[in-house]
């Protein structure tokens, strides 16, 4: 049977990815695509932090640079900044280090072991210009910088409600994506079980022959309907709550273009600038932490009376479905699982995913055996390294002082991946042939700043003295390009700001 109609159920973030990402792909062909989403039922709305992965979907779909940042309050993203994730009795206090993205080798030429044999009175951080514009509260781009383009690299923050509504213009107006408003309550099935038809809540049905479910934590199809597993990864990922409270500001002083994430006694505090106020939240493992330690703990961080704090609590379930997509169906963002938001995987993963199924959709019904194989092995895959990822930020700290740290620190449930890379790298730094797999992504550049910026032990190797030359002229090199760009660069709110004069007052 020929597909000729697709069911997203969902908007959102997740729905409006996956609407752009199949719109583009089967444009030219005569499928329909139609969106669903209920007046009922909110989005979740706080995934307001991205990795440079987004500007190549964007530029996919059609969507121009200067339409995100017009329409969704965005800031510019150079990368994280860790805060206290170390010991605060050996490293101080408010000791922090970055996950930029830009290169650790900006002139291609490995400083590692150099790095290594001299990390006593040299930062990691100083193998990359961006520490330096960051600090500097720079932007990343010059103000004749070409769209998606910078100095250095960047991804996003942004109001993700916002963003939402400029990816359903973008689908609906340029990729004919349709649009109905209803409430579905359920599903009917074939005989093979697969989804014959959707229920909606006044009693109707309506009939697609393939369906993407982004109906959130509620996983209305992937879940109470065809029953998929969920793979429970909270033995890995300790955080099971989240507090999420937005910070109005006064829209005058300096941008931070980076993420602050500052960890506490029993998870961590996201901090995301945008450009007329702050996104916040708290992150914890409930089993380290009460609710109302956790209130006064945020308060305290946001220098707020604990009495006047209303924020929102997200119950977060750590892991991901056995398979993403079942039979004639497919599982996108929260439907399909939920790592905590560190390091923005929830809309990377997300993105990537709708990515693989547009590159993958089925043009028959017979197709789907072959091609679900396929994509639940790329997904599941990716789904381990990202959560690989995350959790090497707990269990490679040296913080001893509490028992979340501790039971991090000492867990032995890291999966067979992740302890073996660990074992590896104690004796040789990581390098690109240590990841076998295009679906890694987070890779060899990401896992060198997280490690040595957290004080990894690795083996120093011997060096000659060519290569400690080389080396040496390289970090000297990107001192004097950081310190150059600190200085030519725009302010972060400079460029935000000419760049909101130039749209309200164009020639």
């Amino acid at each position: 049977m020929n597909i000729k109609r697709v069911a997203i159920i969902g908007g959102g973030t997740a729905g409006w990815l996956a609407a752009n990402h199949l719109g583009v792909e089967l444009k030219h062909e005569n499928i329909e695509i139609m969106l669903i989403e209920s007046e009922d039922i909110g989005i979740i709305g706080v995934g307001e932090g991205t990795v440079p992965y987004i500007k190549k979907s964007l530029q996919r779909f059609g969507i121009s640079e200067a339409e995100l940042i017009a329409n969704c309050d965005v800031a510019f993203k150079q990368g994280i900044k860790f805060v206290d994730w170390l010991s605060a009795e050996k490293h101080g206090a408010g000791h922090f280090y970055y996950h930029p993205f830009s290169s650790p080798y900006p002139a291609g030429y490995d400083v590692t072991p150099y790095w290594l044999a001299n990390r006593e009175n040299l930062e990691f951080s100083a193998v990359t210009e961006v520490i330096g514009v960051a600090e500097a509260m720079r932007s990343p781009k010059k103000i004749s910088s070409p769209p998606y383009l910078g100095e250095v690299n960047y991804a996003y923050h942004f109001n993700a409600v916002k963003f939402g509504k400029l990816l359903a213009k973008n689908a609906r107006e340029k990729l004919s994506v349709k649009h109905l408003i209803t409430t579905i309550v359920g599903a009917t099935k074939n005989d093979d079980g697969s989804i014959a038809k959707l229920v909606t809540s006044d009693g109707g049905e309506v009939e697609f022959d393939f369906y993407v479910d982004c109906s959130g934590f509620a996983s209305l199809l992937i879940d109470r309907e065809l029953q998929v597993p969920f793979i429970d990864k909270s033995k890995q990922i300790f955080t099971d709550t989240a507090f999420a409270l937005q910070i109005p500001s006064d829209g005058m002083e300096e941008i931070k273009p980076y993420t602050t994430a500052t960890a506490h006694k029993a998870g961590w505090t996201w901090d995301i600038p945008l450009t007329q106020r702050r996104g916040t939240g708290f992150v914890y493992s409930s089993s380290h932490m009460s609710e109302s330690q956790a209130l006064e703990e945020f308060s305290k961080y946001l220098q707020l009376d604990v009495e006047k704090l209303s924020p929102r609590k997200i119950s977060m379930k750590i892991g991901y479905r056995e398979k993403f997509w079942c039979k004639n169906c497919v599982a996108l963002g929260l439907a399909q699982g939920f790592v905590e938001p560190l390091e923005a995987t929830s809309i990377l993963l997300t993105d990537f995913s709708a990515e693989i199924l547009a590159r993958n959709f089925p043009r028959n019904s017979e197709n789907i055996e072959v091609l679900s194989g396929y994509c639940n092995k790329v997904l599941s895959y990716a789904w381990e390294r990202v959560i690989d990822f995350v959790q090497l930020h707990y269990c490679i700290s040296d913080r001893d002082d509490s028992d979340f740290w501790q039971e991090n620190i000492n867990s032995t449930s890291l999966s067979e991946i992740l302890h073996e890379r660990l074992e590896m790298w104690k004796l040789n730094h990581p390098k690109k042939i240590d990841f076998f797999s295009q679906f890694d992504l987070f890779n060899v550049d990401n896992y060198l700043f997280v490690l040595y910026g957290m004080k990894y032990l690795t083996r120093v190797p011997p060096i000659s003295t060519y290569e400690a030359g080389v080396s040496k002229a390289q970090f000297a090199q990107v001192k004097q390009r950081s310190e150059q760009l600190a200085k030519e660069l725009p302010s972060h709110r400079e460029w935000l700001s000419k760049f909101e004069r130039a749209i309200s007052n164009p020639k």
